[in-house]
């Protein structure tokens, strides 16, 4: 169990002391971005839109497979959309894209993901800084009319024209309903009251006052299928694995919803769980007498240079359950667009 797992997911005596320190965060936040509205602070205007996509919690909450979805939707309606996210922050670097042979250990492995399921239609640009990263990649693709940046709910200095926020109501992601430090939320509730689009998975499993959201649109995540990572069009339903010696392997993002989607697949599987953004090698991922190994999309990828031929990867997909989203999301974009010209 990680750490923040014993305080965010319930009440605690520590939340005598994790509160107040939620209300300094949240002012700080409120300041902060007050300041962007009166020009205190520079911000900058980028000639094509930007889309922000977040999750409310800390956890990915099916933003990276939303982002993803909504890639594929605006390429199909003839937009040509770029990605750009911040860096690992323990190796923070210039801009640059991130391509099969970036290491994900150092661009993030949600970014890696992004780069090999959207990169070669939709360029995927990384760095410290993301208002740099934002100028070089357009300054490299001029074409680019759309940007989308999946990582920024708290980043000002980049004005947005849509904001995207993902909500998870599972336990995992949602916690105890408080703000960082006392829970897993990045914002007040209260936040979602003003954000353009919201997007929900899952449904409340305790009481939630959704009265003043803005509209929420429901998405289902699938992961049903998995593919073999050393040859991509070779697919199989995961449940066709039951029959197999079977080997369960993620970090610790990801093996609270991996661990549990396995276990309702009715496979009878070794499990291996390894520590928040683990780098995996070799021997991780050793096992001579299997006939199967099973990782999250994620986590399989980072095993490219050194996987075999047993090693399959379960994507996330996002099923976006009304039509609805994608016909409001493109008339947003569309006034954002006439409204710059």
């Amino acid at each position: 169990m990680k750490l923040s797992e014993l305080y965010w997911h319930r009440i605690t005596p520590l939340h005598f002391v994790l509160w107040p320190l939620s209300v300094v965060y949240g002012l700080f936040l409120a300041l902060q971005k007050l300041c962007y509205w009166l020009d205190i602070l520079p911000s900058a205007k980028l000639p094509v839109p930007l889309i922000v996509v977040d999750s409310i919690s800390i956890e990915d909450g099916g933003k990276t497979p939303f982002t993803s979805w909504l890639v594929d939707t605006l390429l199909a309606q003839g937009y040509q959309p770029s990605i750009i996210t911040r860096d690992n922050p323990d190796n923070p670097g210039l801009p640059v894209a991130v391509t099969m042979s970036s290491d994900p250990n150092l661009v993030g492995g949600k970014t890696f993901l992004l780069a090999q399921r959207c990169g070669k239609s939709c360029p995927v640009w990384t760095g410290s800084d993301r208002t740099a990263v934002a100028q070089a990649l357009l300054k490299a693709h001029p074409a680019c009319n759309v940007i989308i940046c999946p990582d920024g709910l708290h980043y000002r200095r980049l004005e947005r024209d849509i904001e995207i926020l993902v909500v998870d109501f599972s336990e995992q992601s949602f916690g105890n309903g408080l703000v960082l430090p006392a829970g897993p939320l990045r914002t007040t509730l209260k936040h979602l009251n003003k954000t353009d689009i919201i997007v929900t998975h899952g449904k409340p499993n305790h009481p939630v006052n959704m009265d003043q959201w803005s509209k929420t649109y429901p998405m289902k995540l699938v992961n049903e299928m998995a593919y073999k990572l050393l040859d991509p069009e070779d697919h199989q339903l995961v449940m066709n694995f039951s029959n197999t010696r079977l080997h369960a392997i993620a970090d610790g993002d990801n093996a609270g919803w991996f661990f549990e989607f396995i276990q309702k697949t009715g496979l009878n599987a070794e499990f291996h769980s390894f520590g928040e953004n683990h780098r995996f090698v070799q021997q991780d991922i050793h096992f001579p007498a299997t006939d199967i190994i099973l990782m999250p999309e994620e986590n399989a990828l980072q095993c490219l240079d050194f996987a075999k031929d047993t090693l399959w990867a379960v994507p996330k997909e996002a099923w976006i359950i009304h039509s609805e989203l994608q016909a409001i999301l493109l008339k947003k974009l569309r006034d954002r667009l006439n409204s710059k010209t």
